[in-house]
């Protein structure tokens, strides 16, 4: 558990550094011909797909545990606070990453790149994008079938394109989003693991 900690304390410096491996100007580059170069008959649907991300984050463990009760299907309702755990873990490592980055918004930087909607808080990393790669990784984990892995990725991905159309997150704010989400369900995964495996050798007395 000790190396596992030393390990999530890297990976918390590494992101807190990762826009700096994005060029400024390349990072501002991209998300140029992407939000001002856009296809603006797009807003209203990428707005749609943006939107999307917490509400369907929250209600996939909700739907699945409520579902579980009513089948009395115990591997349900864990496979549903399992990605209900890896949304709160998200949620605290990307508000923990956004107060210490502190990046602004490119549009509070940059004078041609006005976003589609009104968007507050710290740029660095993209909480819709993190939320729904937390919950395509998790719910892939737990359901690890093409036909439930691959749309879950394309419903993600498109989240985090949605956000550089709309100017309101730069390219490596959406990277660092979907590593922080996938890495974020890969640790409660690693913890249950962990915390399950203490209790059964607990309860069979083996030390």
């Amino acid at each position: 558990m000790q190396k596992a900690r030393i390990e999530i304390l890297y990976c918390f410096f590494f992101l807190i550094g990762f826009s700096n491996l994005f060029s400024q100007n390349l990072d501002i580059k991209v998300l140029r011909a992407i939000h001002v170069e856009r296809n603006q008959s797009f807003d209203s649907q990428l707005n749609n797909i943006t939107n999307s991300a917490v509400p369907v984050s929250i209600a996939t463990p909700v739907l699945m545990y409520s579902i579980g009760l009513i089948k009395k299907d115990s591997t349900l309702k864990h496979k549903a606070i399992f990605i209900g755990e890896a949304f709160l873990v998200n949620a605290f490592i990307t508000k923990a990453l956004k107060v210490a980055v502190n990046r602004a918004r490119p549009f509070d930087t940059y004078s041609d790149i006005v976003p589609v909607v009104t968007s507050t808080g710290t740029s660095f990393p993209s909480g819709h994008t993190s939320i729904a790669f937390s919950t395509a990784t998790s719910l892939s984990m737990a359901y690890p079938k093409w036909y439930v892995i691959v749309p879950s990725f394309l419903w993600a991905s498109s989240v985090g394109y949605s956000r550089m159309h709309l100017g309101v997150h730069y390219p490596s704010d959406v990277a660092a989003g979907a590593l922080i989400g996938a890495g974020s369900a890969f640790a409660t995964f690693k913890i249950n693991k962990w915390l399950n495996k203490k209790k059964f050798r607990k309860i069979e007395g083996v030390k």
